[in-house]
């Protein structure tokens, strides 16, 4: 064997229902004064309450920084830590979704690191020291964000969103309790949780992908395609809740470990520029992506399809990875999955800025790592696809 692999993940994982009320006991095992990195909607749902009390109770003092607002940018960052700065805090617990959690990895490293977190971007700068404790607590099932060394920030000067992946950026605990995830109403269920199953087909497909990654990621997929509808269509199911935690978890662990690919590339622009959440950006790419990457990935797709429909294993590889991605339409059709013109999104706004669209999908690296490298002009192209895509239509192959 010529090569080796490495998998990493935070240094302790609490995963299961009522696994939050852990929260008080870890913070207190590595520091005396929490900054609680959460939003306004969690605070209303009362998950920040909650989480004041578990860190009263074991005698851990505490700030509140509730403006994240849908997608992290660097003013929430500057914000954030000019509030741990102020209030001595030595720990900070984050409580949300990816926006929170993200915004929370990139204010724990920069409170032990000189700069601003654009210059992270690319490596240029490199976190020289151990980032703050960070203990990351999702409320959706979709980013895996609090198993990943990634943080992705919009620079809001620039309208990119800063894809930055370092150890550094790590949260030292994840605590995953489906619990949480009750209270999400069934478009952030469908979109946080095609946001995951995206994670986990892109980390399987990747070319940096290998054989733990490829164990984590079809685990995730069966996880997700046996839950995501029954989560969508009764949100008290705390079976599929709770399948679609582990699942997201582990898409989380598998993309940090291997890559995403090309949807993750053209979802950052529709992010940064049109404002649109993370999640709902790759579900509406997904379907028309796989289409177009399809006949360079065959073998892993029909590995995929045998995976979850075992019945499948005589058919040829090709006809088993078209049906794959015909289900994969289907799911997104049933869970009511927008394109581009559905969410709103402006054909006259889009064709001014595409061209910069497809520019800075490539400049973020993630197309490299999929099966079939698209041109400049091809993700033109995917993007005018995308924008009326229709989930309904037959696969032309």
């Amino acid at each position: 064997m010529d090569s080796f692999y490495s998998v990493f993940m935070p240094k302790a994982i609490f995963y299961g229902r009522n696994s939050f009320m852990k929260v008080g006991e870890v913070v207190s095992e590595r520091g005396k004064r929490a900054l609680i990195i959460s939003d306004k909607i969690m605070d209303k749902l009362g998950y920040v309450n909650q989480c004041q009390e578990y860190l009263h109770e074991s005698g851990i003092s505490y700030s509140t920084f509730l403006d994240v607002n849908s997608e992290p940018t660097d003013n929430y960052v500057v914000k954030a830590l000019e509030l741990f700065s102020q209030t001595d805090c030595d720990v900070i617990v984050a409580l949300g979704g990816g926006s929170c959690i993200d915004t929370a990895k990139a204010v724990a490293v920069l409170a032990k690191n000189e700069g601003d977190i654009s210059e992270y971007i690319g490596n240029k700068k490199v976190a020289k020291n151990g980032a703050t404790p960070l203990i990351a607590i999702p409320t959706t099932a979709g980013t895996g964000s609090e198993a990943t060394d990634v943080t992705v920030i919009t620079n809001t000067e620039t309208d990119v969103k800063m894809m930055i992946k370092q150890p550094a950026f790590m949260p030292d605990v994840a605590i995953v309790d489906p619990l949480l995830t009750l209270s999400s109403p069934k478009n952030i269920t469908a979109a946080t949780g095609v946001d995951a199953l995206t994670h986990a087909i892109e980390a399987y497909i990747s070319k940096r992908s290998h054989p733990l990654t490829d164990t984590f990621a079809l685990s995730a997929i069966k996880l997700i395609f046996d839950s995501i509808q029954r989560a969508y269509q009764n949100g008290e199911d705390i079976e599929a809740r709770e399948m679609m935690s582990l699942g997201a978890l582990k898409a989380g662990i598998a993309f940090s470990n291997s890559s995403v690919c090309l949807v993750h590339g053209m979802s950052r622009p529709i992010g940064a520029i049109f404002h649109v959440p993370h999640g709902v950006s790759n579900a509406m790419l997904l379907p028309a992506v796989l289409e177009f990457s399809m006949d360079e990935c065959y073998e892993k797709l029909a590995e995929i399809g045998r995976y979850l429909n075992p019945e499948m294993k005589g058919l040829a590889k090709k006809d088993i990875a078209i049906n794959l991605v015909r289900e994969v339409k289907r799911l997104c059709m049933n869970l009511n999955i927008p394109n581009m013109k559905e969410w709103g999104i402006d054909i006259q706004a889009m064709n001014k800025v595409v061209k910069k669209m497809a520019k800075d999908s490539l400049a973020s690296g993630s197309p490299a790592n999929n099966p079939k490298i698209p041109t400049e002009d091809e993700i033109e192209k995917l993007y005018q696809i995308c924008y009326n895509y229709n989930m309904k239509e037959e696969i032309q192959i």
